[in-house]
């Protein structure tokens, strides 16, 4: 899995894991967490939102398992 550079002042790198749902966010304090059940769709919109923390913050943190990794 690669993790793809994103220009946020919140997020760092961003990773997608297809084959089990795993959504990878690294943040910019270098802490890295990865997101279980995240549909690809998510993953997407991510990549193309203008805003990636805004995104982050209504559709993904608080709706999906998490572990810090």
């Amino acid at each position: 899995m690669t993790m793809t550079p994103v220009r946020s002042s919140n997020l760092a790198k961003v990773g997608y894991d297809a084959t089990n749902n795993k959504l990878y966010i690294e943040f910019k304090d270098s802490s890295l967490y990865v997101y279980f059940g995240v549909p690809k769709g998510v993953f997407n919109d991510l990549l193309s939102a203008p805003s990636k923390g805004q995104y982050f913050h209504r559709n993904i943190r608080g709706k999906y398992h998490y572990q810090q990794i």
